[in-house]
């Protein structure tokens, strides 16, 4: 008995990897991949991949084989069986397999996913998965894309071909991550979705027509594939010179300082871009570099490629769910603030996912707080996109079905996915490098994850104490699976080691380890300029940074418009998130209520004037209080000036501000009450009368406003009740329109391949019609029913048949067949007992055909008719014939001789041979002329000249001679030979011995004259 072989789950590798991964310890980052000799391309594709896939097997070379191999991922319909197989066979000389379980990947073959099932690669395996995802949410493209990335690290290469939808984009991410390489099909094709997001992304390297990708693929293998794996950790002192360029052209153009990151990381991103442009060293790159300003930029982009998405490493956010969140609001009263960090948030999944986080534990707590999480990135474009909060739909692999429902809003035909503005104001997004940018301080928790393995050792002793510094008293920090604090274990106590969860130890030994690494002389400089700074200059910047702490102002750095540029002191009693979709953060649509207007008119003033602006004694409104504050606006350098700090907002023609924001304390403000009651409590007595109206319209004004801010409020729960009810239709209306679209690709899928079916089996008909006719056998085919379907012209000739017998039972013809009419009965005879039967028939124009009946099979053995052939045997009658009067000539005891007109001998049987002596073969070259005595012979000839007035000649006596010389008598008979003209070509002997010795009678036949 055969066992069931077992379907390999997503459970099963994760659980793999994860036992991997603890073997391998904490500490390091787990390769427990086995990468194939060999390159293996993953190419996906949707609607109009049919068409795709033909343009770009086409264009592989015919007279090699390119050495690699392909797994082709391809939406299908999971209840439809896949021809996808079939029809790439036409396009290749590689072997193509549909995958199944476990099988192994070889080059130079093709590997097409099989329907209703995802897949993934495993140590060069693929491994099939029942499908978890709904219709619509499936995104096996991505799936796969990110088990190669994983599987195959630097040497994945991945294409997005024709398709709608975005299913490719995160997967492109993924083996981008890894120093893999990206092609997407030009946009110039009719379903552009799938390549246009994966170009959106920045990251694919080649954009080309299918049929020109199998050419640069090759040429790209052959120069990188080997290379791109070999780990280059230390350099010859050339290359590392040529590394030293490197970075100050990227520092040059982009102000940020990558030397101490680490090398490996470095080496990679530089390596993979050597290979994209096929350049062999690094001094040359770094020419390139210098002539290709471009370049720069895209080398920039690579090496800040971070592999995100919501909620990475689900089981290390659900500890942090559990073991974490519930403490950042234990002991905090409604209202409270929590702040968090997430640096290096790329383009922000995991700073939303902090935000849901923290948004569900209000929601269950069912109170409100004031949470703040500031994400910063290095990269402006990435940061660009987490502002958007705009997301491809492959997202929902990564997201429930419930979070994605209320945590995000679906385009209109549900391309991408956009977060809900809940959640977006929880966020505030800016460029920053941690390394050389003062960090946000009082932090709840700092999410760091996935960005210290890339940074060298004295980097991370840097970032670490630096994370200490910003957060509060048992503070949280949260790392990436392969990241650890170090030697930095005093500073923080673990939580989770698995997982990485760790919170601010404060006891006096970790404050001072603290304060000294956080304060250590910048990371560039020199080591005699450590040497000589470490005893004095710490303690000193250490008292300053208190100092400046505690009694420096708030002050924000902004343009004309208003957009802000630095912060320094704790903004949250001045600013809030703006509503709206997210954008530049502005400082007008920030401030608080009663600082706007103040705010916004003097920024005007020190506009026009240049000078410092002050707008003392303010009445701010924060947390359900007001404070009053003290305003000054203070022209500053302009930007031509600065010499540090760059952003995509600031031009060198735009003038700065800096303001500056000062709360007043309860005793000054009492102190300048009184100031201000004394000068003014001469006025006051005269101005009682005017005071008292004055309330009274106000509070005339104040009822009228509370009764309209009750209609309104009526009016607003009737509209957001509505809203609600058109919110819940519309999403019911978006699944199921999501739904039928993924149908729709599906659909349109199975379109593309049963057209494909249908010229085939037309190309088919056609043979078989051209066959059929051309052969000249008459075929009849018959249907249960014994009604005619179709017939061949042949078969006219034999059967009464016109085009509109089609249809009518076979009973209902006229044939041409004499003596045959049981044909009904033995077509069902053969339809009874499947027996086939053989008839010879004769037609009446004397034409013999065999008719053959069979079985009608169909391709799964079910008998649907019988089919009626008829082949002409006439000729072979005949041979049949010819054969009889042979045989008869061969075994006849009398002399039988054919000759032509003139007398030559065509033919001489047997009995001849043994009457006159001449053997075949030496008669064969006789004439009639030497049997016959010359005595009698002109009189003989005379006698056969006679058949010319009839074609037998009644017996006559006559002699003959032998080859021996003797003299026999014979009774002759001669027949003349007609073609098929009727005219007489030959002539037929036959002679019998008389063996008498004396003839009682010698005459001639009758009319004979001698």
């Amino acid at each position: 008995m055969t066992k069931k072989k077992k379907t390999t789950t997503k459970k099963d590798i994760e659980t793999f990897k994860e036992e991997q991964l603890q073997k391998t310890g904490e500490s390091s980052i787990p390769n427990i991949s086995l990468k194939s000799s060999f390159p293996i391309v993953g190419i996906g594709a949707s609607a109009g991949g049919l068409a795709a896939f033909e343009a770009f097997f086409s264009g592989m070379p015919t007279d090699s084989d390119p050495g690699m191999a392909f797994v082709l991922v391809q939406h299908l319909a999971p209840d439809h069986k896949s021809i996808l197989s079939e029809l790439i066979k036409r396009y290749t000389r590689m072997q193509v397999f549909e995958v199944e379980d476990g099988m192994k990947v070889q080059p130079n073959c093709v590997y097409i996913i099989p329907p209703n099932r995802d897949m993934a690669l495993l140590n060069g395996t693929l491994q099939l998965m029942e499908l978890s995802a709904p219709r619509g949410l499936r995104l096996p493209i991505d799936f796969f894309f990110r088990s190669l990335a994983q599987d195959q690290r630097e040497q994945a290469i991945c294409i997005v071909l024709s398709g709608t939808g975005s299913d490719g984009t995160l997967g492109v991410r993924a083996v981008k991550g890894e120093c893999g390489m990206v092609m997407a099909q030009n946009t110039s094709t009719e379903y552009d979705g799938m390549p246009r997001s994966a170009i959106a992304t920045g990251l694919v390297d080649y954009e080309l027509p299918p049929a020109e990708m199998p050419a640069q693929l090759i040429k790209y293998v052959n120069y990188a594939f080997g290379r791109l794996s070999q780990t280059v950790t230390t350099l010859a002192p050339k290359d590392e010179n040529a590394l030293k360029k490197i970075f100050i052209l990227l520092r040059g153009r982009t102000g940020h300082d990558f030397s101490q990151y680490k090398p490996s990381t470095v080496n990679r991103r530089i390596e993979r871009r050597m290979a994209v442009h096929q350049i062999k060293t690094i001094d040359r790159y770094v020419q390139y570099l210098q002539e290709t300003p471009v370049e720069v930029e895209a080398l920039f982009q690579d090496l800040l490629i971070g592999v995100t998405n919501f909620f990475r490493d689900p089981e290390a956010f659900q500890a942090l769910e559990q073991q974490v969140i519930p403490k950042l609001f234990a002991g905090k009263p409604a209202g409270g603030v929590i702040r968090v960090w997430s640096p290096g948030c790329s383009t922000g999944e995991e700073a939303y996912s902090l935000a849901i986080l923290l948004q569900e534990r209000m929601e269950a707590m069912k109170q409100v707080y004031k949470v703040q999480i500031f994400a910063t990135d290095i990269d402006s474009q990435s940061i660009a996109i987490a502002r958007n909060g705009f997301y491809p739909a492959s997202i929902t692999a990564d997201l429930s079905p419930e979070r994605l429902a209320r945590f995000f809003t679906a385009e209109t035909d549900r391309s991408a996915y956009r977060i809900h503005k809940t959640i977006r104001d929880l966020l505030v997004f800016s460029e920053q490098d941690m390394i050389k940018d003062p960090p946000f301080s009082k932090l709840n928790l700092i999410s760091c994850r996935n960005l210290l393995i890339y940074m060298g050792n004295n980097l991370q002793k840097y970032i670490i104490p630096l994370f200490h510094y910003a957060l509060n008293p048992g503070g949280f920090l949260f790392l990436g699976i392969s990241e650890t604090v170090g030697e930095f274990n005093d500073l923080f106590t673990t939580l989770d080691r698995k997982l990485k969860l760790y919170q601010r130890r404060d006891d006096i030994y970790s404050l001072q380890s603290a304060a000294l690494g956080r304060f250590l002389p910048p990371i560039t400089m020199t080591a005699v300029q450590k040497k000589a700074d470490t005893g004095k200059m710490p303690l000193r910047e250490m008292t300053e940074k208190m100092l400046l702490q505690q009694l420096a102002p708030v002050g924000m750095l902004v343009n004309g418009q208003g957009d802000i540029i630095y912060l320094h002191g704790r903004t949250g009693l001045y600013l809030e998130p703006a509503p709206g979709e997210a954008g530049v953060n502005n400082i007008l649509k920030m401030a608080r209520e009663g600082l706007r207007y103040e705010l916004s008119l003097a920024l005007h003033q020190a506009a026009v004037s240049k000078e410092m602006v002050r707008h003392p004694g303010l009445r701010v409104k924060t947390n359900g209080d007001f404070i009053t504050v003290n305003l000054a606006v203070h022209p500053v350098a302009s930007r031509s000036e600065l010499t540090e700090g760059e952003g995509p907002i600031r031009t060198p023609e735009t003038p700065l501000y800096l303001v500056i924001l000062e709360q007043v304390s309860p005793f000054e403000l009492e102190k300048a009450q009184m100031v201000t009651a004394l000068h003014t409590s001469e006025g006051l007595e005269g101005s009682d009368a005017r005071l008292v109206a004055l309330k009274k319209e106000l509070r005339a004004k104040d009822e009228y406003l509370q009764t309209s801010n009750e209609e309104l409020k009526s009016s607003n729960e009737e509209l957001q009740s509505t809203n609600e009810e058109l919110q819940s239709t519309n999403e019911e209306l978006e699944t199921s329109k999501e739904e039928l679209q993924s149908l729709n690709e599906e659909l349109d899928t199975i379109n593309i391949e049963l057209q494909t079916k249908v010229l085939d089996l037309s190309r088919a008909n056609n043979d078989m019609n051209n066959l059929l006719a051309g052969t000249g056998i008459g075929t009849v085919f018959v249907d249960r029913n014994l009604h005619i379907l179709r017939f061949t012209p042949a078969a006219t000739k034999i059967i009464n048949l016109i085009l509109s017998d089609v249809g009518r039972p076979v009973g209902h013809i006229v044939s041409n067949l004499m003596g045959y009419d049981s044909i009904v009965a033995d077509i069902q005879a053969v339809l009874d007992t499947l027996i086939p039967k053989e008839v010879e028939v004769q037609t009446q124009e004397g034409l013999w055909y065999m008719m053959r009946i069979l079985p009608y099979r169909t391709q799964e053995n079910v008998i649907e008719g019988v089919v009626i052939t008829f082949v002409d045997i006439s000729e072979i009658k005949k041979m049949e014939k010819v054969q009889r009067l042979a045989v008869i000539v061969r075994d006849a005891h009398d002399a039988i001789i054919l000759q032509d007109l003139k007398g030559c001998i065509l033919n001489w049987n047997p009995a001849a041979v043994k009457m006159y002596g001449w053997s075949e073969a030496e008669a064969l070259t006789m004439n009639i002329r030497d049997l016959i005595s010359e005595s009698i012979r002109e009189k003989e000839l005379a006698i056969v000249k006679q058949l010319s007035q009839s074609e037998v000649l009644k017996p006559y006596r006559a002699q003959r001679v032998t080859k021996d010389g003797r003299m026999v008598e014979v009774l002759m008979t001669a027949t003349a030979v007609m073609n098929e003209a009727g005219e007489i070509y030959a002539i037929t002997t036959t002679a019998r011995e008389i063996r008498q010795k004396k003839l009682k009678q010698n005459q001639l036949p009758k009319g004979v004259k001698s």
